[in-house]
C-alpha cells in the first residue's frame, strides 16, 4: 500500500469533509432538538414527530437524489474545466428540485391524517388518535416548505461539487443554529413566546428550510461562488440529471417504503419499542452521522473532478481510501457508542421502558457503523462517476430483504420479538457494503462516466477507461 499517497487522499479528504460534517452536525443538532423538546410534551409526541419525519424523509430523498446528479455533473465538468456547462447543469438541478416539491405541499395539507393513521392499520390496531393529531400538524407544516428543502439541497450537493463545501457550510450552519433556538423558544413558550409544542417545532423547521434555500440561491447568485445561474439550453443536462438521479430517488424512496412497515412491525411490540427505536437511531445518526455524509460528499467530489481530468486510475484509488477512512473512523466511534449507549440514551428520555429498547438499537447502529460508513463512502464515489445504479441495488436487496424481511421473519414469523429486528437492521447494513465494494471493484463506471461527459459536450480529456 502506498502510504504517502493515501495520507495525501486524506488530507483532501478532510478539506473537503469538515464542511460537510460541521454542516451536518449541525442538522442533526436540530433534528435531535426536536425530539428532545418532544419528549417533554409526551412519548405520543416523540412518536407522531418520529412518523411524520419518515414522510418529511421523501422531499429529503428526492433533493438529495437531484442532488446526487448536480454533484456529479459538477465535479466532473469542473475537473474538466468546462464551467458553462457545470453551470447550466446547476441551474437546472435547482430548478427541477424546485417544481417537484410542489407535490409534497398539497400532500400534507390534504392528506396528512390519513398518512399518519396507515400505521396503525398496517398491523390492524388503532393509531392513537394525539399521535395521528400530533403529527399531521407537524407534517403539514413541514411539506409546505418541501420546494425550499429541494432547492436548499440541490444547491449545495452543486457548489460542493465544484470543490465548495465551505458555502453550505456556513448557510447551513446559520439556519440550523436558528431553528435549535426556534424549535426551544416556540415549542416551550420561552421569552415571552406562545408555547406551541410541536406545531411550534414545526414552524422552526419550515422557517429554517426557506431561509436555507434563498441565502444558497444569493450565494450562487452573485459573488460569492465560481458558480453562477444561466439560461438552460441544452436539453441532454437535464437528461443526464434525471438518468443520474432517479436511481438515487429509487434508492431513498426504497429505503422509506421499507421502513413503514418496519415501523408498524416495532409499534406493534408497544409505544415503548418503537420511539427506542426513533431514539437510538437518532443517537447514532447525531454521533456518526456528520462522518459519514462528509465522506460521501469528499468521495464524490474526488472521483467525479478525477474522471473529468481524464484520471480513472486515480478516481479508483480516491474512492477506496475514503472508504478506509470511513471504517476506522465511524467504525471506531460506532464501538464507542456501545459502550456509552446507556449515558447518552437517557439524555433523550427518561422513560424506563423507551431507554431499554433506545440502548439497544444505538448498539445495533454503533456496532454496523464500519459497514455502513464503507456503503456511503463507496456509494458517493460511485456517484461521482454517475454510477447510481449499483447503490439502488444494495439498498433494495438490503432494505426489503435484510432490513425488513429478516426483522419480520425474525420477530413476529419466528417469535423472537425486537431481537429480531436488531439482527436485520445489522445485517442489511453489512450486506449493502458489501454490494457497493463488489460493484466499486468490477463494474465499468469510468467508462460510463466518459461516454456521458461526451454526450453533454464535457471533457475532452477524459478517459474511457475502467480504472484497473
Amino acid at each position: 500500500m502506498d502510504l504517502p499517497r493515501v495520507r495525501r487522499v486524506w488530507k483532501r479528504v478532510f478539506a473537503l469533509a469538515w464542511p460537510v460534517m460541521a454542516e451536518q452536525t449541525f442538522r442533526t443538532a436540530m433534528r435531535t432538538t426536536d425530539v428532545v423538546v418532544s419528549a417533554l410534551f409526551s412519548p405520543a409526541a416523540v412518536v407522531a414527530i418520529g412518523l411524520a419525519d419518515l414522510y418529511a424523509r421523501f422531499p429529503l430523498r428526492i433533493g438529495l437524489g437531484l442532488g446526487g446528479g448536480a454533484i456529479a455533473l459538477s465535479s466532473q465538468d469542473t475537473g474538466a474545466g468546462e464551467t458553462a456547462t457545470r453551470d447550466e447543469a446547476i441551474t437546472q438541478a435547482i430548478l427541477l428540485g424546485a417544481l417537484a416539491g410542489v407535490p409534497f405541499v398539497l400532500f400534507g395539507l390534504f392528506l396528512g391524517e390519513a398518512a399518519i393513521d396507515v400505521f396503525g392499520r398496517l398491523i390492524g390496531r388503532e393509531t392513537p388518535p394525539e399521535v395521528v393529531s400530533l403529527g399531521s400538524a407537524y407534517l403539514a407544516i413541514v411539506f409546505a416548505t418541501a420546494p425550499a428543502r429541494h432547492v436548499s439541497l440541490v444547491a449545495a450537493r452543486a457548489l460542493q461539487g465544484t470543490g465548495d463545501t465551505r458555502t453550505p457550510m456556513y448557510v447551513n450552519v446559520l439556519a440550523n443554529s436558528l431553528n435549535v433556538v426556534g424549535s426551544v423558544l416556540l415549542g416551550l413558550g420561552l421569552l415571552g413566546l406562545p408555547r406551541l409544542e410541536i406545531v411550534g417545532v414545526g414552524l422552526a423547521t419550515g422557517a429554517a428550510n426557506v431561509l436555507t434555500a434563498v441565502l444558497l440561491c444569493a450565494a450562487i447568485r452573485g459573488s460569492w461562488t465560481d458558480a453562477e445561474f444561466v439560461r438552460p439550453r441544452n436539453p441532454t443536462i437535464a437528461g443526464q440529471l434525471l438518468r443520474v438521479s432517479a436511481p438515487r430517488v429509487a434508492e431513498g424512496f426504497s429505503s422509506e417504503a421499507a421502513e413503514f412497515p418496519f415501523n408498524a412491525l416495532l409499534l406493534g411490540f408497544g409505544e415503548a419499542v418503537n420511539a427506542g427505536f426513533q431514539i437510538g437511531r437518532r443517537v447514532y445518526q447525531q454521533v456518526t452521522g456528520p462522518l459519514s455524509r462528509g465522506y460521501n460528499v469528499a468521495a464524490s467530489v474526488l472521483v467525479g473532478q478525477a474522471l473529468g481530468a481524464g484520471e480513472p486510475d486515480d478516481a479508483r484509488f480516491d474512492g477506496w481510501a475514503v472508504a478506509a477512512l470511513g471504517l476506522l473512523s465511524v467504525g471506531g466511534v460506532g464501538l464507542g457508542l456501545v459502550a456509552l449507549a446507556p449515558r447518552v440514551v437517557r439524555l433523550f428520555t427518561s422513560d424506563p421502558a423507551t431507554v431499554e429498547y433506545a440502548v439497544d438499537f444505538a448498539r445495533v447502529y454503533g456496532l454496523a457503523g464500519g459497514a455502513l460508513a464503507c456503503f456511503t463512502s463507496l456509494s458517493g464515489a460511485l456517484q461521482g462517476a454517475s454510477e447510481t445504479r449499483i447503490p439502488l441495488a444494495a439498498r433494495l436487496t438490503g432494505m426489503f430483504g435484510l432490513f425488513l424481511g429478516a426483522s419480520w421473519v425474525l420477530s413476529r414469523t419466528a417469535g423472537v420479538g425486537p431481537p429480531g429486528a436488531y439482527a436485520g437492521v445489522f445485517l442489511a447494513y453489512c450486506w449493502m457494503a458489501l454490494v457497493v465494494a463488489v460493484g466499486f471493484r468490477h463494474a465499468e463506471w469510468a467508462t460510463r462516466a466518459a461516454t456521458m461527459m461526451a454526450e453533454r459536450g464535457s471533457g475532452g480529456d477524459a478517459v474511457a477507461g475502467d480504472g484497473d
